[in-house]
Protein backbone atom coordinates (compact mmCIF):
# COMPACT_ATOMS: atom_id res chain seq x y z
CA UNK A 1 0.00 0.00 0.00
CA UNK A 2 1.25 3.90 -1.13
CA UNK A 3 1.57 6.34 1.65
CA UNK A 4 1.17 9.63 -0.06
CA UNK A 5 2.71 12.33 1.52
CA UNK A 6 3.06 14.68 -1.55
CA UNK A 7 0.21 16.39 -1.75
CA UNK A 8 1.91 20.35 -2.18
CA UNK A 9 3.40 18.52 -5.21
CA UNK A 10 0.01 17.15 -6.76
CA UNK A 11 -3.33 16.25 -4.23
CA UNK A 12 -5.65 13.33 -5.08
CA UNK A 13 -8.83 14.69 -7.48
CA UNK A 14 -12.11 15.29 -5.23
CA UNK A 15 -14.83 12.72 -6.43
CA UNK A 16 -17.29 15.48 -7.06
CA UNK A 17 -14.73 17.47 -8.57
CA UNK A 18 -13.98 14.60 -11.39
CA UNK A 19 -17.72 14.05 -11.34
CA UNK A 20 -17.99 17.16 -12.96
CA UNK A 21 -14.79 16.90 -15.60
CA UNK A 22 -16.79 13.65 -16.92
CA UNK A 23 -19.92 14.84 -17.17
CA UNK A 24 -18.38 17.07 -19.56
CA UNK A 25 -16.42 15.13 -21.34
CA UNK A 26 -18.94 13.41 -23.42
CA UNK A 27 -20.58 16.77 -24.92
CA UNK A 28 -19.50 18.57 -27.96
CA UNK A 29 -19.85 22.46 -28.18
CA UNK A 30 -16.82 25.24 -28.21
CA UNK A 31 -17.90 27.64 -25.75
CA UNK A 32 -17.28 30.13 -28.53
CA UNK A 33 -19.85 28.88 -31.25
CA UNK A 34 -22.87 30.77 -31.21
CA UNK A 35 -25.36 27.20 -32.10
CA UNK A 36 -26.99 25.72 -28.86
CA UNK A 37 -24.14 22.75 -28.45
CA UNK A 38 -21.34 26.41 -27.96
CA UNK A 39 -24.15 27.93 -25.53
CA UNK A 40 -24.76 25.02 -23.44
CA UNK A 41 -20.85 24.46 -22.98
CA UNK A 42 -20.49 28.64 -22.50
CA UNK A 43 -23.11 28.33 -19.87
CA UNK A 44 -20.62 25.71 -18.12
CA UNK A 45 -18.47 27.59 -18.03
CA UNK A 46 -19.24 30.85 -17.01
CA UNK A 47 -21.14 28.98 -14.06
CA UNK A 48 -17.84 27.89 -13.35
CA UNK A 49 -16.96 31.38 -13.21
CA UNK A 50 -19.05 32.57 -10.73
CA UNK A 51 -18.87 29.35 -8.17
CA UNK A 52 -14.82 30.13 -8.68
CA UNK A 53 -15.53 33.77 -7.43
CA UNK A 54 -18.04 33.14 -4.97
CA UNK A 55 -15.55 30.84 -3.29
CA UNK A 56 -12.27 33.88 -3.41
CA UNK A 57 -14.20 36.86 -3.09
CA UNK A 58 -13.81 38.15 -6.46
CA UNK A 59 -15.92 39.42 -9.37
CA UNK A 60 -16.54 36.64 -11.87
CA UNK A 61 -15.34 39.09 -14.74
CA UNK A 62 -11.77 38.78 -12.36
CA UNK A 63 -11.51 35.34 -13.14
CA UNK A 64 -9.17 34.45 -16.09
CA UNK A 65 -8.87 30.30 -17.16
CA UNK A 66 -5.89 29.18 -17.60
CA UNK A 67 -3.77 25.94 -18.11
CA UNK A 68 -2.05 26.21 -14.46
CA UNK A 69 -0.07 27.72 -12.20
CA UNK A 70 2.95 28.44 -14.82
CA UNK A 71 0.73 29.99 -17.30
CA UNK A 72 -0.85 32.15 -14.56
CA UNK A 73 2.40 33.37 -13.24
CA UNK A 74 3.81 34.14 -16.21
CA UNK A 75 0.91 35.82 -17.33
CA UNK A 76 1.00 38.08 -14.38
CA UNK A 77 4.84 38.89 -14.22
CA UNK A 78 5.12 39.87 -18.10
CA UNK A 79 1.75 41.16 -18.64
CA UNK A 80 2.27 43.87 -15.84
CA UNK A 81 5.30 44.59 -16.69
CA UNK A 82 4.79 45.35 -20.28
CA UNK A 83 1.74 47.28 -19.35
CA UNK A 84 3.37 49.12 -17.02
CA UNK A 85 6.37 50.47 -18.66
CA UNK A 86 3.95 51.10 -21.85
CA UNK A 87 2.60 53.78 -19.51
CA UNK A 88 6.22 54.46 -18.17
CA UNK A 89 9.55 53.69 -19.54
CA UNK A 90 10.81 54.40 -16.39
CA UNK A 91 9.13 51.35 -14.70
CA UNK A 92 11.64 48.70 -15.06
CA UNK A 93 11.87 47.32 -11.73
CA UNK A 94 10.22 44.06 -10.22
CA UNK A 95 10.57 43.38 -6.96
CA UNK A 96 9.72 39.86 -5.52
CA UNK A 97 11.51 37.36 -3.09
CA UNK A 98 14.50 35.05 -2.69
CA UNK A 99 11.93 32.02 -2.02
CA UNK A 100 9.60 32.06 -4.67
CA UNK A 101 8.56 29.21 -6.95
CA UNK A 102 10.76 28.39 -10.14
CA UNK A 103 6.75 29.13 -12.15
CA UNK A 104 8.02 33.33 -10.92
CA UNK A 105 11.70 33.49 -10.40
CA UNK A 106 12.49 32.03 -13.79
CA UNK A 107 9.74 34.06 -15.54
CA UNK A 108 11.51 37.12 -13.78
CA UNK A 109 15.38 35.80 -15.04
CA UNK A 110 13.80 35.93 -18.57
CA UNK A 111 12.30 39.38 -18.33
CA UNK A 112 15.91 40.33 -17.33
CA UNK A 113 17.80 38.54 -19.50
CA UNK A 114 15.56 39.39 -22.48
CA UNK A 115 13.93 42.30 -21.57
CA UNK A 116 15.71 44.79 -19.87
CA UNK A 117 13.81 44.45 -16.27
CA UNK A 118 15.47 45.04 -13.11
CA UNK A 119 14.66 42.15 -11.10
CA UNK A 120 14.87 42.58 -7.06
CA UNK A 121 14.58 39.75 -5.02
CA UNK A 122 14.51 40.94 -1.29
CA UNK A 123 15.74 38.60 1.56
CA UNK A 124 13.90 36.01 3.78
CA UNK A 125 14.56 35.40 7.36
CA UNK A 126 15.46 32.18 8.78
CA UNK A 127 11.93 30.59 9.55
CA UNK A 128 11.32 31.94 5.53
CA UNK A 129 9.48 34.69 5.86
CA UNK A 130 9.85 38.08 3.84
CA UNK A 131 12.26 40.68 5.79
CA UNK A 132 9.28 43.46 5.63
CA UNK A 133 11.67 46.14 5.99
CA UNK A 134 14.09 45.42 3.41
CA UNK A 135 10.87 45.19 1.42
CA UNK A 136 10.09 48.21 2.41
CA UNK A 137 13.30 49.55 1.37
CA UNK A 138 13.55 48.20 -1.96
CA UNK A 139 10.18 49.98 -2.84
CA UNK A 140 10.65 53.27 -1.51
CA UNK A 141 14.83 53.71 -2.92
CA UNK A 142 12.89 54.78 -6.30
CA UNK A 143 9.12 53.57 -6.35
CA UNK A 144 8.34 55.24 -9.81
CA UNK A 145 10.50 52.83 -11.42
CA UNK A 146 8.68 49.81 -10.05
CA UNK A 147 6.40 48.26 -12.62
CA UNK A 148 5.34 45.52 -10.47
CA UNK A 149 5.74 43.12 -6.72
CA UNK A 150 5.37 39.33 -6.81
CA UNK A 151 5.28 37.83 -3.41
CA UNK A 152 4.07 34.28 -2.75
CA UNK A 153 0.90 33.42 -0.30
CA UNK A 154 2.56 31.14 1.07
CA UNK A 155 5.89 28.84 0.55
CA UNK A 156 5.94 25.50 -1.54
CA UNK A 157 8.45 23.99 0.14
CA UNK A 158 8.66 24.89 3.90
CA UNK A 159 5.10 26.66 4.33
CA UNK A 160 5.95 29.83 5.82
CA UNK A 161 3.07 31.94 5.33
CA UNK A 162 3.95 35.45 3.85
CA UNK A 163 2.74 38.93 5.39
CA UNK A 164 0.76 39.44 1.86
CA UNK A 165 -1.68 42.29 3.69
CA UNK A 166 1.79 44.76 4.77
CA UNK A 167 3.03 43.85 1.09
CA UNK A 168 -0.14 45.21 -0.64
CA UNK A 169 0.03 47.88 2.03
CA UNK A 170 3.62 49.15 1.53
CA UNK A 171 2.82 48.29 -2.64
CA UNK A 172 -0.30 50.47 -2.84
CA UNK A 173 0.89 53.60 -0.91
CA UNK A 174 3.02 53.97 -4.31
CA UNK A 175 0.37 52.99 -6.86
CA UNK A 176 2.19 49.77 -7.27
CA UNK A 177 0.46 46.58 -7.96
CA UNK A 178 1.17 43.13 -6.00
CA UNK A 179 0.77 39.91 -7.79
CA UNK A 180 0.88 36.94 -5.61
CA UNK A 181 1.49 33.02 -6.34
CA UNK A 182 -1.10 31.52 -3.83
CA UNK A 183 -0.97 27.90 -5.93
CA UNK A 184 0.06 26.39 -2.06
CA UNK A 185 -2.85 28.51 0.04
CA UNK A 186 -6.13 27.98 -1.75
CA UNK A 187 -7.78 25.25 0.37
CA UNK A 188 -5.18 25.13 3.25
CA UNK A 189 -5.58 28.81 4.67
CA UNK A 190 -8.19 31.27 4.47
CA UNK A 191 -7.97 33.15 0.87
CA UNK A 192 -10.07 35.99 -0.35
CA UNK A 193 -9.14 37.89 -3.50
CA UNK A 194 -10.91 41.18 -2.45
CA UNK A 195 -10.16 41.34 1.18
CA UNK A 196 -6.64 40.77 0.51
CA UNK A 197 -6.05 43.83 -1.92
CA UNK A 198 -4.44 42.04 -4.24
CA UNK A 199 -4.29 42.85 -7.93
CA UNK A 200 -3.38 39.39 -9.20
CA UNK A 201 -3.49 35.91 -7.86
CA UNK A 202 -2.30 32.74 -9.17
CA UNK A 203 -4.05 29.32 -8.48
CA UNK A 204 -4.04 25.63 -10.11
CA UNK A 205 -6.22 22.93 -10.34
CA UNK A 206 -4.70 19.99 -9.05
CA UNK A 207 -3.72 21.50 -5.95
CA UNK A 208 -6.68 21.60 -4.75
CA UNK A 209 -8.26 18.39 -5.66
CA UNK A 210 -9.26 19.61 -9.42
CA UNK A 211 -7.75 17.79 -12.58
CA UNK A 212 -4.34 19.13 -14.12
CA UNK A 213 -3.75 21.68 -16.80
CA UNK A 214 -6.35 24.03 -16.03
CA UNK A 215 -5.96 27.23 -13.33
CA UNK A 216 -6.70 30.64 -13.44
CA UNK A 217 -5.25 34.13 -12.55
CA UNK A 218 -7.38 36.45 -10.71
CA UNK A 219 -7.03 39.89 -11.92
CA UNK A 220 -8.99 43.20 -10.94
CA UNK A 221 -10.62 44.12 -13.60
CA UNK A 222 -9.11 47.83 -13.18
CA UNK A 223 -6.11 46.13 -13.52
CA UNK A 224 -4.14 46.52 -17.38
CA UNK A 225 -2.39 43.48 -18.65
CA UNK A 226 -0.46 43.09 -21.63
CA UNK A 227 -1.51 39.67 -23.59
CA UNK A 228 1.14 36.97 -23.93
CA UNK A 229 -1.12 34.59 -26.40
CA UNK A 230 -2.86 36.18 -29.69
CA UNK A 231 -5.58 34.14 -30.97
CA UNK A 232 -9.34 34.89 -30.20
CA UNK A 233 -9.02 36.72 -26.81
CA UNK A 234 -11.84 34.22 -25.27
CA UNK A 235 -10.69 35.07 -21.42
CA UNK A 236 -10.90 39.32 -21.36
CA UNK A 237 -8.59 39.45 -24.51
CA UNK A 238 -5.66 38.46 -22.28
CA UNK A 239 -5.68 34.84 -22.32
CA UNK A 240 -6.34 33.27 -25.89
CA UNK A 241 -7.49 29.21 -26.76
CA UNK A 242 -10.23 27.27 -26.81
CA UNK A 243 -11.56 26.90 -23.26
CA UNK A 244 -11.69 23.91 -21.58
CA UNK A 245 -14.90 23.40 -20.69
CA UNK A 246 -14.57 20.03 -18.92
CA UNK A 247 -11.73 20.86 -16.71
CA UNK A 248 -12.97 24.15 -15.68
CA UNK A 249 -15.76 22.42 -14.50
CA UNK A 250 -13.69 19.67 -12.33
CA UNK A 251 -11.54 22.91 -11.51
CA UNK A 252 -14.46 24.40 -10.25
CA UNK A 253 -16.10 22.03 -8.46
CA UNK A 254 -12.86 21.35 -6.83
CA UNK A 255 -12.41 25.34 -5.61
CA UNK A 256 -15.94 25.32 -4.26
CA UNK A 257 -15.38 22.29 -1.97
CA UNK A 258 -11.57 23.23 -0.58
CA UNK A 259 -12.35 26.38 0.09
CA UNK A 260 -15.79 25.23 1.97
CA UNK A 261 -14.24 22.54 3.95
CA UNK A 262 -10.96 24.69 4.24
CA UNK A 263 -11.16 25.21 8.44
CA UNK A 264 -12.00 21.49 9.13
CA UNK A 265 -9.17 20.74 7.09
CA UNK A 266 -6.60 22.46 8.42
CA UNK A 267 -7.42 21.58 11.99
CA UNK A 268 -7.10 17.85 11.27
CA UNK A 269 -4.04 18.42 8.90
CA UNK A 270 -2.33 20.68 11.79
CA UNK A 271 -2.89 17.96 14.02
CA UNK A 272 -1.95 15.32 11.97
CA UNK A 273 1.01 17.71 11.09
CA UNK A 274 2.30 18.40 14.74
CA UNK A 275 1.97 14.39 15.39
CA UNK A 276 4.23 13.54 12.48
CA UNK A 277 7.10 16.29 13.62
CA UNK A 278 6.75 15.12 16.89
CA UNK A 279 7.27 11.59 16.38
CA UNK A 280 9.44 11.37 13.68
CA UNK A 281 11.57 13.84 15.77
CA UNK A 282 11.70 11.34 18.89
CA UNK A 283 13.02 8.51 16.48
CA UNK A 284 15.57 11.29 14.97
CA UNK A 285 15.93 13.69 17.99
CA UNK A 286 18.46 15.95 15.63
CA UNK A 287 16.12 16.25 12.43
CA UNK A 288 15.60 19.89 12.33
CA UNK A 289 12.11 21.32 11.74
CA UNK A 290 12.50 24.25 8.87
CA UNK A 291 10.21 27.40 8.33
CA UNK A 292 7.82 28.71 11.29
CA UNK A 293 7.24 26.48 14.03
CA UNK A 294 3.63 28.11 14.78
CA UNK A 295 1.18 26.47 14.24
CA UNK A 296 -1.44 28.43 13.08
CA UNK A 297 -3.10 29.38 9.42
CA UNK A 298 -1.21 32.83 9.64
CA UNK A 299 2.12 31.29 10.17
CA UNK A 300 2.53 28.28 8.00
CA UNK A 301 0.52 25.80 5.90
CA UNK A 302 -1.30 23.18 7.88
CA UNK A 303 -0.29 20.44 5.78
CA UNK A 304 3.60 21.18 5.70
CA UNK A 305 6.32 19.09 7.50
CA UNK A 306 9.75 20.33 6.18
CA UNK A 307 12.22 18.14 8.00
CA UNK A 308 16.66 18.28 7.50
CA UNK A 309 18.28 14.96 8.50
CA UNK A 310 21.95 15.33 9.32
CA UNK A 311 24.34 13.48 7.77
CA UNK A 312 22.12 12.16 5.00
CA UNK A 313 21.30 12.86 1.08
CA UNK A 314 17.67 13.82 0.52
CA UNK A 315 17.60 12.38 -2.53
CA UNK A 316 18.87 8.92 -0.59
CA UNK A 317 15.68 9.19 2.24
CA UNK A 318 13.57 9.81 -0.89
CA UNK A 319 14.48 6.85 -2.86
CA UNK A 320 15.04 4.27 0.60
CA UNK A 321 11.56 5.71 1.56
CA UNK A 322 9.88 5.23 -1.52
CA UNK A 323 11.45 1.26 -1.62
CA UNK A 324 8.84 1.01 1.31
CA UNK A 325 5.65 2.65 -0.32
CA UNK A 326 6.09 6.03 1.31
CA UNK A 327 5.95 9.19 -1.44
CA UNK A 328 7.20 12.39 -0.21
CA UNK A 329 9.98 14.71 -1.94
CA UNK A 330 13.57 16.92 -1.35
CA UNK A 331 11.55 19.98 -2.27
CA UNK A 332 14.58 20.69 -4.62
CA UNK A 333 15.14 21.96 -8.08
CA UNK A 334 16.67 19.30 -10.41
CA UNK A 335 18.86 20.63 -13.02
CA UNK A 336 19.76 18.01 -15.75
CA UNK A 337 19.63 15.26 -13.65
CA UNK A 338 21.83 16.96 -11.30
CA UNK A 339 20.26 16.87 -8.01
CA UNK A 340 20.66 20.65 -6.66
CA UNK A 341 20.32 22.19 -2.85
CA UNK A 342 16.84 23.98 -2.40
CA UNK A 343 17.06 27.72 -3.41
CA UNK A 344 14.72 28.09 -0.59
CA UNK A 345 16.64 26.45 2.34
CA UNK A 346 19.67 28.55 0.97
CA UNK A 347 17.88 31.77 1.06
CA UNK A 348 17.04 30.94 4.65
CA UNK A 349 20.68 30.86 5.41
CA UNK A 350 21.42 26.92 5.74
CA UNK A 351 24.46 25.72 4.32
CA UNK A 352 24.49 23.15 0.93
CA UNK A 353 24.90 20.34 3.08
CA UNK A 354 21.79 21.15 5.26
CA UNK A 355 20.43 21.95 2.22
CA UNK A 356 20.54 18.82 0.55
CA UNK A 357 19.72 16.96 3.87
CA UNK A 358 16.03 17.86 3.40
CA UNK A 359 12.69 16.52 3.19
CA UNK A 360 9.40 18.11 2.57
CA UNK A 361 6.41 15.64 3.87
CA UNK A 362 2.72 17.40 2.73
CA UNK A 363 -0.31 16.46 4.15
CA UNK A 364 -3.86 16.76 2.16
CA UNK A 365 -7.34 15.39 2.25
CA UNK A 366 -6.51 11.80 1.76
CA UNK A 367 -4.23 11.97 4.40
CA UNK A 368 -5.02 9.26 7.59
CA UNK A 369 -2.46 8.89 11.16
CA UNK A 370 -2.20 5.33 9.33
CA UNK A 371 0.19 7.54 6.63
CA UNK A 372 2.17 9.35 10.21
CA UNK A 373 2.50 5.82 11.32
CA UNK A 374 4.04 4.16 8.03
CA UNK A 375 6.60 7.12 8.18
CA UNK A 376 7.44 7.13 11.92
CA UNK A 377 8.03 3.09 11.74
CA UNK A 378 10.08 3.14 8.35
CA UNK A 379 12.09 7.11 9.03
CA UNK A 380 14.44 5.02 11.60
CA UNK A 381 15.44 2.63 9.91
CA UNK A 382 16.03 4.68 7.00
CA UNK A 383 18.08 7.58 8.43
CA UNK A 384 20.24 4.82 9.59
CA UNK A 385 21.21 3.08 6.10
CA UNK A 386 21.18 6.75 4.48
CA UNK A 387 23.91 7.86 6.89
CA UNK A 388 25.59 4.45 6.95
CA UNK A 389 25.49 4.98 2.68
CA UNK A 390 26.95 8.42 3.30
CA UNK A 391 29.82 7.44 5.48
CA UNK A 392 30.89 4.85 3.29
CA UNK A 393 30.77 7.52 0.25
CA UNK A 394 32.65 9.61 2.02
CA UNK A 395 35.41 6.96 3.28
CA UNK A 396 36.15 6.24 -0.21
CA UNK A 397 36.49 9.36 -1.33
Amino acid sequence: MTVYLDHAATTPILPEAAAAMTARLGSVGNPNSLHASGRAARRVVEESRESVARALGCRPGEVVFTSGGTEADNLALKGLFWARRAEDPRRTRIISTTVEHHAVLDPLQWLEEQDGADVVLVPVDRLGRLDLEAFRAAVEADPESVALVSVMWANNEVGTVQPVAEVVAIAHAHGIPVHSDAVQAVGQVPVDFAGSGLDAMTLTGHKIGGPYGVGALLLRREVQLTALLHGGGQERDVRSGTIDAPAIAGFAAACELSVKHQPELASRLSALRDELVREVQEVVPDAAYNGDPVSDVHHRLPGNAHLTFPGCEGDSLLMLLDARGIECSTGSACNAGVPQPSHVLLAMGRDDEVARASLRFTLGHTSQESDVRALVEAIGPVVERARAAGLTGKSRA
